[in-house]
């Protein structure tokens, strides 16, 4: 965004920053209304100077806003001091007037004012892919998500997504398999894990990429927030690749945000059967590119790779008979035990037995409570 570099001259981070973080303390302030703020102001620290019924007048605050302003004024000095408590914390403040401000996210007209950043930030000149999808995955959906984001990584494209339950999981797990970086945007405050199962995910992307949010320290994950946070994963992102999605979905809204902000967007096609891949199939029927191996998009990216990758279920052969037969009873959606004795005809124990080598072989997985399903490689 061109205004910010003219302003750089006038007004650095240094001055400006603690009034920014003051300000993004406010929920019913956001970026753009703060750079209504600014523009008026003519720099960012000039604000706390004009009165709140000023902001009034200007259609920039709202009457009933008034009150927490001015109180909020009352405790600017606190908010000083909270922003330079935050290095201690583990915690950076990075806003628009920043160096390391991401270039990705400038032109966008709701770019975040400051990012809250616990690790680093993705790098804007390497190629960065987001994975995104259901929160209630197939198995399908999870492995593929956590295939495509280990073998992208391990050709060097970072990874971003929403470190939520299902396909965003899948895809920050993959990427640190691959040895890569990945980065997950928030919808609560950063010094929060939602979800909280996913707190050792959290640990690990901070430690091997970043975490993310515009929200200021505290800041539940309220509904309302995740439509919003979607554009920082897409604005973060070169391309956008949706997974599994129902028809009508958050994945979906990101889409609609990716599409805007001018980013291609690749789906991975599903079984028409299959309400989970409904959304996908219809984005491949609208146009988005269809996905059906890594190489695909490291292709779009001009990356070269030594073999065409490719999703694959290993061969049967070198299995003994039983071991076929117990197999041959199991694809990408998991089943249960019983239903798998059922199948096979074979006794409950010898088909535990058999379960557990081929789990054990890297041909299948127990997803828990007595449930096994095809692994893909």
């Amino acid at each position: 965004m061109k205004e910010n570099q003219g302003h750089m001259a006038e007004e650095t981070g240094i001055q400006a920053n603690p009034t920014i973080y003051w300000l993004n303390k406010m929920p019913f302030l956001g970026p753009v209304s703060i750079r209504k703020m600014r523009c008026h102001a003519g720099n960012f620290s000039g604000i706390y100077n004009i009165e709140g019924t000023e902001w009034v007048r200007e259609g920039i605050l709202k009457e009933q806003e008034l009150e927490y302003f001015s109180e909020a004024k009352k405790d600017f000095t606190k908010a000083v001091s909270e922003y330079h408590s935050l290095e201690g914390q583990g915690i950076k403040f990075i806003t628009i007037l920043d160096s390391n401000y991401p270039q990705r996210l400038l032109d966008l007209p709701d770019s975040p004012v400051g990012l809250f950043v616990k690790g680093e930030l993705p790098k804007d000149s390497i190629p960065t892919v987001a994975i995104i999808g259901s929160r209630n995955a197939t198995q399908y959906g999870l492995q593929a998500a956590r295939c495509f984001g280990k073998e992208l990584a391990r050709e060097g494209v970072q990874i971003i997504s929403g470190l939520a339950a299902g396909i965003d999981g899948s895809g920050h797990k993959g990427a640190l398999e691959g040895g890569g970086s990945t980065y997950g945007v928030l919808g609560c405050g950063i010094n929060i894990c939602y979800p909280k199962e996913n707190f050792y995910l959290y640990e690990q992307i901070r430690e091997r990429g970043g975490i993310i949010s515009e929200y200021r320290l505290g800041e539940p994950p309220r509904a309302r927030n995740f439509p919003i946070r979607n554009r920082i994963i897409s604005g973060l992102s070169d391309a956008v690749f949706v997974v599994e999605a129902r028809e009508k979905s958050g994945s979906l809204i990101t889409v609609g945000i990716a599409l805007e902000q001018g980013k291609e967007v690749f789906a991975l096609p599903g079984r028409i059967t299959d309400l989970g891949s409904r959304g996908c199939n219809q984005l491949i029927q609208s146009g988005a590119a269809l996905v059906s191996n890594p190489g695909d998009l490291l292709e779009y990216f001009g990356i070269k790779f030594c073999k065409k990758l490719y999703l694959y279920e290993k061969s049967e052969k070198g299995l003994a008979k039983k071991e076929k037969m117990v197999y041959s009873c199991l694809d990408l959606q998991v089943k249960h035990l019983e239903d798998i004795v059922n199948q096979s005809g074979l006794p409950l124990s010898e088909c535990m037995m058999i379960l557990l080598d081929l789990e054990l072989r890297g041909f299948i997985q127990c997803t828990g409570g007595s449930y096994y399903g095809r692994k893909l490689s």
